[in-house]
């Protein structure tokens, strides 16, 4: 029987609840400028912290139009593998690896050539 009862009811296709009595926020219309020259118009709530900054459809970053450009926040560098090499052995340490290294490879092409 309980299976009757839901063949006709559509389950998670429609919302039961009504929208009287719902009051959507209050909005305001918060304007940026592209350097591109596009202009963006973004819906925001009044109680929302607004960026100074908002990604524009050509992806540079538009700014909003009665704020200054933001400072740019310093980043740290980006370590490279050498950098992280010098923190694990010296320059004398990795001098001697490099000869050790080298005196295998030619030690080797000797042995290809003489056979």
């Amino acid at each position: 029987m309980s299976e009757r009862n839901l063949r006709g009811s559509r389950l998670g296709g429609a919302s039961l609840e009504s929208e009287s009595g719902v009051e959507p926020a209050e909005r305001q219309q918060v304007t940026y400028h592209c350097p591109n020259g596009h202009t963006i118009t973004v819906p925001m709530s009044v109680e929302a912290d607004v960026p100074p900054l908002w990604e524009c459809r050509c992806g540079a970053e538009a700014l909003r139009a009665d704020t200054d450009a933001p400072e740019k926040k310093a980043g740290k560098p980006a370590r490279t593998h050498w950098d992280m090499l010098l923190e694990r052995r010296t320059i004398a340490e990795l001098e001697v690896l490099l000869d050790e290294r080298l005196e295998l490879l030619r030690s080797r092409e000797l042995i290809k050539r003489s056979a």
